[in-house]
Protein backbone atom coordinates (compact mmCIF):
# COMPACT_ATOMS: atom_id res chain seq x y z
CA UNK A 1 0.00 0.00 0.00
CA UNK A 2 1.08 3.40 -0.39
CA UNK A 3 2.64 5.70 2.26
CA UNK A 4 0.14 7.94 1.34
CA UNK A 5 -3.26 5.91 1.06
CA UNK A 6 -5.78 7.51 3.75
CA UNK A 7 -3.83 10.66 4.98
CA UNK A 8 -4.78 13.91 4.76
CA UNK A 9 -3.46 16.89 4.10
CA UNK A 10 -4.40 20.60 4.33
CA UNK A 11 -3.01 22.71 1.55
CA UNK A 12 -3.53 26.37 1.26
CA UNK A 13 -3.67 28.10 -1.97
CA UNK A 14 -3.70 24.94 -3.62
CA UNK A 15 -6.32 25.66 -6.54
CA UNK A 16 -3.38 26.54 -8.52
CA UNK A 17 0.10 27.02 -9.59
CA UNK A 18 2.75 24.94 -6.83
CA UNK A 19 -0.30 24.41 -4.44
CA UNK A 20 -2.53 22.40 -6.67
CA UNK A 21 0.50 20.41 -8.14
CA UNK A 22 1.69 19.14 -4.90
CA UNK A 23 -2.24 17.98 -4.22
CA UNK A 24 -1.45 16.33 -7.90
CA UNK A 25 1.04 14.48 -6.70
CA UNK A 26 -0.04 13.24 -3.22
CA UNK A 27 -3.40 12.11 -4.62
CA UNK A 28 -1.72 10.10 -7.42
CA UNK A 29 -0.50 8.10 -4.55
CA UNK A 30 -4.07 7.75 -2.62
CA UNK A 31 -3.83 11.10 -0.37
CA UNK A 32 -7.10 12.88 0.77
CA UNK A 33 -6.66 16.80 -0.07
CA UNK A 34 -8.31 19.47 1.68
CA UNK A 35 -7.71 22.48 -0.79
CA UNK A 36 -8.07 25.57 0.84
CA UNK A 37 -8.29 28.65 -1.06
CA UNK A 38 -9.86 31.55 -1.86
CA UNK A 39 -11.03 30.66 -5.76
CA UNK A 40 -14.41 29.76 -6.08
CA UNK A 41 -15.10 31.50 -8.96
CA UNK A 42 -13.02 31.64 -12.42
CA UNK A 43 -10.86 34.87 -13.10
CA UNK A 44 -10.20 36.33 -16.01
CA UNK A 45 -6.40 36.25 -15.19
CA UNK A 46 -5.71 33.28 -13.24
CA UNK A 47 -7.15 29.86 -14.48
CA UNK A 48 -8.62 27.71 -12.07
CA UNK A 49 -11.29 27.76 -8.90
CA UNK A 50 -11.32 24.54 -5.64
CA UNK A 51 -13.73 22.88 -7.77
CA UNK A 52 -11.94 22.49 -10.96
CA UNK A 53 -8.78 21.88 -8.79
CA UNK A 54 -10.55 18.75 -6.76
CA UNK A 55 -11.90 17.33 -10.21
CA UNK A 56 -8.52 16.97 -11.31
CA UNK A 57 -7.09 16.05 -7.69
CA UNK A 58 -10.36 12.82 -8.19
CA UNK A 59 -9.01 11.65 -11.78
CA UNK A 60 -5.29 11.82 -9.95
CA UNK A 61 -6.35 9.17 -7.55
CA UNK A 62 -7.39 10.95 -4.55
CA UNK A 63 -9.99 12.46 -2.38
CA UNK A 64 -10.55 16.26 -2.47
CA UNK A 65 -12.08 18.49 -0.38
CA UNK A 66 -13.00 21.70 -1.93
CA UNK A 67 -13.68 24.58 0.65
CA UNK A 68 -13.64 28.16 0.76
CA UNK A 69 -11.04 29.63 2.69
CA UNK A 70 -9.56 33.19 3.09
CA UNK A 71 -6.54 32.65 5.45
CA UNK A 72 -6.83 36.04 6.35
CA UNK A 73 -10.20 35.33 8.22
CA UNK A 74 -9.65 32.92 11.05
CA UNK A 75 -13.13 31.34 11.26
CA UNK A 76 -12.61 30.40 7.47
CA UNK A 77 -9.43 28.65 8.57
CA UNK A 78 -11.28 26.53 11.39
CA UNK A 79 -14.54 26.30 9.22
CA UNK A 80 -12.11 24.27 6.49
CA UNK A 81 -10.27 22.93 8.71
CA UNK A 82 -13.35 20.85 10.56
CA UNK A 83 -15.13 20.42 7.23
CA UNK A 84 -11.67 18.39 6.26
CA UNK A 85 -12.12 16.69 9.45
CA UNK A 86 -15.66 15.80 9.25
CA UNK A 87 -14.81 14.46 6.04
CA UNK A 88 -11.60 12.36 6.14
CA UNK A 89 -11.38 12.20 9.96
CA UNK A 90 -7.56 13.64 10.11
CA UNK A 91 -4.52 15.47 9.28
CA UNK A 92 -1.45 14.43 8.51
CA UNK A 93 0.15 17.57 7.18
CA UNK A 94 -0.08 21.31 6.67
CA UNK A 95 1.43 22.69 3.23
CA UNK A 96 1.42 26.26 3.95
CA UNK A 97 1.69 27.29 0.53
CA UNK A 98 -0.68 30.53 0.23
CA UNK A 99 1.28 33.87 -0.23
CA UNK A 100 1.17 37.44 -1.27
CA UNK A 101 3.75 39.06 -3.03
CA UNK A 102 4.12 42.72 -3.82
CA UNK A 103 7.95 43.54 -5.38
CA UNK A 104 8.01 47.52 -4.17
CA UNK A 105 10.00 49.74 -2.10
CA UNK A 106 8.98 51.59 0.61
CA UNK A 107 7.55 54.44 -1.07
CA UNK A 108 5.36 51.67 -3.31
CA UNK A 109 4.24 49.91 -0.69
CA UNK A 110 0.90 51.51 0.81
CA UNK A 111 -0.24 50.12 3.99
CA UNK A 112 -2.89 48.10 2.29
CA UNK A 113 -0.21 46.15 0.37
CA UNK A 114 2.07 45.74 3.29
CA UNK A 115 -0.91 44.37 5.72
CA UNK A 116 -2.03 41.93 2.80
CA UNK A 117 1.18 40.00 2.83
CA UNK A 118 1.66 40.17 6.04
CA UNK A 119 -2.03 38.99 6.92
CA UNK A 120 -1.76 36.10 4.59
CA UNK A 121 1.74 34.72 4.38
CA UNK A 122 2.75 35.57 8.78
CA UNK A 123 -0.70 35.74 10.22
CA UNK A 124 -2.67 33.28 7.96
CA UNK A 125 0.34 30.50 8.02
CA UNK A 126 0.36 30.71 11.74
CA UNK A 127 -3.15 30.74 12.45
CA UNK A 128 -3.52 27.33 9.59
CA UNK A 129 -0.80 25.69 11.56
CA UNK A 130 -1.99 26.41 14.96
CA UNK A 131 -5.89 25.36 14.52
CA UNK A 132 -4.16 21.93 12.66
CA UNK A 133 -2.19 21.50 15.57
CA UNK A 134 -4.71 18.81 17.23
CA UNK A 135 -5.12 16.51 14.40
CA UNK A 136 -1.00 16.70 14.00
CA UNK A 137 -0.53 15.36 17.17
CA UNK A 138 -2.68 12.55 16.52
CA UNK A 139 -0.95 12.04 13.52
CA UNK A 140 2.70 9.06 13.27
CA UNK A 141 3.68 11.21 9.98
CA UNK A 142 2.73 14.91 10.99
CA UNK A 143 4.44 17.17 8.60
CA UNK A 144 4.05 21.27 8.55
CA UNK A 145 5.64 22.32 5.57
CA UNK A 146 6.19 25.84 4.75
CA UNK A 147 7.19 27.61 1.20
CA UNK A 148 9.45 30.19 2.58
CA UNK A 149 13.09 31.09 1.49
CA UNK A 150 16.44 30.09 3.56
CA UNK A 151 16.83 32.85 6.02
CA UNK A 152 19.56 35.25 4.56
CA UNK A 153 20.39 38.81 6.61
CA UNK A 154 22.25 40.33 3.36
CA UNK A 155 20.67 43.60 2.71
CA UNK A 156 20.39 42.90 -1.07
CA UNK A 157 17.74 40.75 -0.30
CA UNK A 158 15.67 43.62 1.64
CA UNK A 159 16.76 46.35 -0.30
CA UNK A 160 14.15 46.74 -3.21
CA UNK A 161 11.44 44.90 -1.19
CA UNK A 162 11.77 45.04 2.32
CA UNK A 163 7.97 44.49 3.06
CA UNK A 164 7.71 41.26 1.09
CA UNK A 165 11.29 40.35 2.27
CA UNK A 166 10.60 40.00 5.76
CA UNK A 167 7.05 38.94 5.38
CA UNK A 168 8.41 35.70 3.81
CA UNK A 169 11.67 35.51 5.89
CA UNK A 170 8.79 35.60 8.85
CA UNK A 171 7.46 32.36 7.08
CA UNK A 172 10.91 30.74 7.48
CA UNK A 173 11.48 31.90 11.11
CA UNK A 174 7.96 30.08 12.07
CA UNK A 175 8.91 27.32 10.58
CA UNK A 176 12.01 26.97 12.58
CA UNK A 177 10.08 27.98 15.62
CA UNK A 178 7.44 25.36 15.12
CA UNK A 179 10.67 22.64 14.13
CA UNK A 180 11.74 23.03 17.91
CA UNK A 181 8.74 23.49 19.48
CA UNK A 182 6.96 20.23 18.27
CA UNK A 183 9.89 18.45 18.17
CA UNK A 184 9.31 16.61 21.43
CA UNK A 185 5.76 15.77 19.93
CA UNK A 186 7.33 14.04 16.84
CA UNK A 187 5.64 17.05 14.38
CA UNK A 188 7.95 17.41 11.67
CA UNK A 189 8.44 21.43 10.43
CA UNK A 190 10.90 22.48 7.34
CA UNK A 191 10.41 25.23 5.29
CA UNK A 192 10.65 24.40 1.24
CA UNK A 193 12.14 26.89 -1.63
CA UNK A 194 12.72 26.92 -5.08
CA UNK A 195 16.29 27.22 -6.78
CA UNK A 196 14.70 28.72 -9.80
CA UNK A 197 11.24 30.55 -10.61
CA UNK A 198 8.42 28.58 -10.99
CA UNK A 199 5.90 28.88 -14.02
CA UNK A 200 3.28 30.35 -12.50
CA UNK A 201 0.80 32.71 -12.53
CA UNK A 202 2.83 34.95 -10.36
CA UNK A 203 5.80 34.71 -12.63
CA UNK A 204 3.58 35.40 -15.68
CA UNK A 205 1.54 38.20 -14.09
CA UNK A 206 4.12 40.14 -11.78
CA UNK A 207 7.70 38.91 -12.46
CA UNK A 208 8.60 39.24 -16.19
CA UNK A 209 5.89 37.47 -18.28
CA UNK A 210 6.24 35.08 -20.89
CA UNK A 211 10.14 35.77 -20.89
CA UNK A 212 10.74 35.06 -17.04
CA UNK A 213 8.29 32.00 -17.75
CA UNK A 214 10.42 30.22 -20.74
CA UNK A 215 13.64 30.49 -17.92
CA UNK A 216 11.59 28.91 -15.31
CA UNK A 217 10.73 24.91 -14.36
CA UNK A 218 7.30 23.73 -13.64
CA UNK A 219 5.63 23.59 -10.05
CA UNK A 220 6.28 19.47 -10.55
CA UNK A 221 9.44 20.02 -8.93
CA UNK A 222 8.60 21.44 -6.03
CA UNK A 223 5.81 18.94 -6.09
CA UNK A 224 8.34 16.25 -6.25
CA UNK A 225 10.45 17.33 -3.51
CA UNK A 226 7.25 17.73 -1.33
CA UNK A 227 6.39 14.37 -2.13
CA UNK A 228 9.92 12.97 -0.33
CA UNK A 229 9.78 15.47 2.34
CA UNK A 230 6.59 14.10 3.63
CA UNK A 231 7.74 10.15 3.98
CA UNK A 232 10.69 11.10 6.32
CA UNK A 233 10.52 10.19 9.53
CA UNK A 234 8.99 13.58 11.36
CA UNK A 235 11.14 13.11 14.60
CA UNK A 236 14.57 12.98 12.57
CA UNK A 237 13.60 15.51 9.14
CA UNK A 238 12.68 18.55 10.86
CA UNK A 239 14.34 21.96 11.30
CA UNK A 240 15.40 22.62 7.88
CA UNK A 241 15.38 25.40 5.01
CA UNK A 242 15.39 23.40 2.39
CA UNK A 243 15.91 24.02 -1.46
CA UNK A 244 14.09 21.83 -4.52
CA UNK A 245 17.11 20.85 -5.90
CA UNK A 246 18.68 19.55 -2.56
CA UNK A 247 15.66 17.61 -1.46
CA UNK A 248 15.63 15.71 -5.15
CA UNK A 249 19.35 14.44 -4.63
CA UNK A 250 18.45 12.94 -1.47
CA UNK A 251 15.54 11.22 -2.97
CA UNK A 252 18.46 10.15 -5.70
CA UNK A 253 17.01 12.39 -9.06
CA UNK A 254 20.01 13.98 -10.55
CA UNK A 255 18.85 15.09 -13.99
CA UNK A 256 16.70 18.10 -13.53
CA UNK A 257 16.24 18.54 -17.34
CA UNK A 258 12.64 17.72 -17.39
CA UNK A 259 11.75 20.00 -15.04
CA UNK A 260 12.35 22.99 -17.20
CA UNK A 261 9.97 25.21 -19.56
CA UNK A 262 12.12 25.25 -22.27
CA UNK A 263 14.86 22.87 -22.01
CA UNK A 264 18.58 24.40 -23.11
CA UNK A 265 17.65 28.41 -22.06
CA UNK A 266 19.46 29.28 -18.76
CA UNK A 267 17.46 29.23 -15.60
CA UNK A 268 16.32 31.97 -13.86
CA UNK A 269 17.46 32.00 -9.69
CA UNK A 270 14.70 32.21 -7.30
CA UNK A 271 14.67 35.43 -5.40
CA UNK A 272 16.47 34.99 -2.21
CA UNK A 273 19.20 32.88 -3.92
CA UNK A 274 22.65 34.07 -4.85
Amino acid sequence: MSFFQGKTYFISGASRGIGKAIALKLASAGANIIIAAKSVEAHPKLEGTIYTAAAEIEQAGGKALPVFCDIREEATIIEAIAAGVARFGRIDGVINNASAISLTNTEQTPAKKFDLMHQINVRGTYLVTQHCLPYLKQSDAAHILTLSPPLDMNPKWFKHSVAYTISKFNMTMLAMGWAAEFKEQGIAANSLWPMTTIATAAVNNLLGGVEMIQRSRSPEIMADAVFYILQQNPAMYTGQQLLDEGVLKQAGITDFDRYAISPGIALQKDLFLD
